[in-house]
């Protein structure tokens, strides 16, 4: 059915997001800019913090410089050290995915690699992904554009239209399929209330799974199936 796994990590791998936009909440009120958690979930949520800056600027009066990115991910990076843990049942799926798919699966993040490795180290999954990890920082276009995506793909050396994507964010799942993948949605409880099935699948995720156990179920299944 497909040929590889192309992962998102911000909440797919690990239960990130709400460290990070709790930092960046904090950090934003610091320059003035009075938002709300949910707020930022709207702005932020599947986006580089750097490709904001025009709104960052219009709700600030102030220039987003390197400066001040580097105190937030400094900020956040702390934060994450101490608090993050990895998404339930994401341990047995990744290891069930590996050895299926015969190590062709990759981390394609948005994030900038400092995090996503930090994360993966944190959470003892950078043994699946190490040398298959991909960020968005490091391409012509990050997400919703489908660079990270195309990379990860052409390092693996299967097709993009032969590759599983598994994301959580509309604008992830924008990126998958803008790549030519089949992308399936990951809907946590813990964010279920900050972004509907209806948008995933507006944006073109084609199942929506609401725990990874649900998700490994019905790849095995379907891995099973095919074989029969």
């Amino acid at each position: 059915m497909f040929k590889a796994v192309l992962f998102d990590c911000d909440g797919v791998l690990v239960d990130s997001e709400p460290i990070t936009l709790g930092v960046l909440v904090q950090c934003l009120n610091a320059e003035g800019w009075p938002l709300t958690f949910d707020e930022c979930v709207n702005h932020f949520l599947g986006r580089a913090v750097k490709d904001q800056a025009a709104l960052f600027e219009s709700k600030t009066g102030k220039v987003l410089t390197e400066s001040w990115l580097t105190q937030f991910r400094d900020k956040r990076d702390k934060a994450l050290k101490a608090q993050l843990k990895a998404i339930p049942g994401i341990h047995e799926f990744v290891e069930f995915v590996h050895q299926h798919f015969d190590s062709k699966i990759a981390c394609a993040s948005g994030a900038d690699r400092i995090k996503v490795e930090l994360q993966l180290n944190k959470v003892g999954l950078i043994k699946w992904f190490d040398g298959r990890i991909f960020s968005g920082h490091e391409m012509p276009k990050t997400k919703p554009a489908p660079d990270v995506y195309l990379a990860a793909a052409k390092h693996l050396e299967v097709d993009p239209s032969c590759c599983l994507v598994i994301e959580d964010t509309p604008t992830g799942v924008q990126a998958g399929v803008s790549a030519g993948a089949t992308v399936w949605a990951y809907l946590s409880n813990t964010n279920q209330q900050k972004i509907q099935a209806i948008e995933l699948v507006e944006a073109g995720a084609q199942k929506i799974f609401s725990s990874m156990q649900e998700m490994h179920s019905y790849l095995e299944k379907s891995a099973s199936d095919q074989l029969s």
